[in-house]
């Protein structure tokens, strides 16, 4: 696999979100923010923050799968073109890296270090949200991390039984414009790659399947959001071929397992 200059980590997303929302960061946010995320940000709005963000979250689309397949993710930059090599935390697991991403700090901070999916306690993106009076909203299939370890805070969660129903609750929520962050999780790859592998037809349609689904909140996020958006396609880690199994697996630390790129797509001043 060709190597990335996949220097920052996915802990950058929270700080850089919360200064383009001009909200404080959560108190274990350590990192800086993405410079040139912030300027892209600042040129659009003149200096506003911003008002609605939708951060669609991909799980194990990382840059392998982009080497891969990249004229299946190329529609991606034609809504979020700023495509920024971030390197995931160890270990690259699900629960562990979004963990981090929406804490903006590593694993000894949060205290999920393994699979585990407990109830997070510290200070997260949507606490720092909710104290500055904006409405963050989580959008995921009921049994994935997403939809677990931020529970039990005075936001909206909208657990659905698939991708499809995710996909239609996501799209009804830009249609309301009643929130000022949402994270749609979409599965469709991971749950691919473990149950096939991590390449192939199989997993070829997961992933144009996880695309168009992308394509088209981003269309609609487009149309039903007038003033100062911002768009995030964040996956959490990749994924590699385990030759023990024949079947796709993450949680090395290898390039396939942890570089990727967050996009960002800013529109409508």
């Amino acid at each position: 696999m060709q190597r990335v200059n996949a220097e920052r980590r996915i802990t950058a997303l929270t700080p850089t979100m919360a200064a383009l929302m001009q909200v404080e960061a959560p108190a274990g946010a350590a990192d800086q923010p993405l410079a040139e995320v912030l300027r892209a940000g600042r040129r659009s709005f003149d200096g506003a923050p911003v008002r609605r963000v939708l951060a669609f979250l991909p799980d194990a689309v990382g840059v392998r799968v982009w080497q891969m397949y990249p004229d299946v993710l190329n529609p991606v930059l034609a809504h979020a073109p700023l495509r920024v090599p971030l390197r995931a935390v160890m270990p690259p697991k699900t629960p562990v890296c979004y963990a981090s991403v929406f804490t903006g700090a590593l694993p000894d901070y949060h205290g999920i270090r393994v699979y585990e999916r407990p109830v997070l306690t510290c200070d997260t993106l949507f606490d720092a949200l909710i104290r500055a009076g904006r409405r963050p909203a989580i959008v995921a299939v009921p049994n994935c991390s997403m939809s677990l370890i931020f529970r039990e805070r005075e936001m909206d969660y909208f657990p659905e039984p698939d991708d499809d129903a995710v996909t239609r609750r996501v799209e009804e929520l830009l249609e309301a414009d009643s929130h000022d962050f949402i994270a749609a999780y979409c599965g469709a790859a991971d749950k691919e790659q473990h149950r096939t592998a991590p390449q192939g037809p199989p997993f070829e349609a997961a992933v144009r399947d996880v695309v168009r689904r992308f394509v088209h909140l981003a269309e609609v996020f487009e149309r039903c959001v007038g003033a100062r958006r911002a768009l995030v396609f964040a996956p959490d880690h990749g994924g590699h071929l385990n030759p023990e199994t024949g079947k796709g697996d993450h949680g090395l630390d290898i390039p396939e397992d942890m570089e990727g790129y967050h996009c960002f797509g800013f529109g409508a001043p």
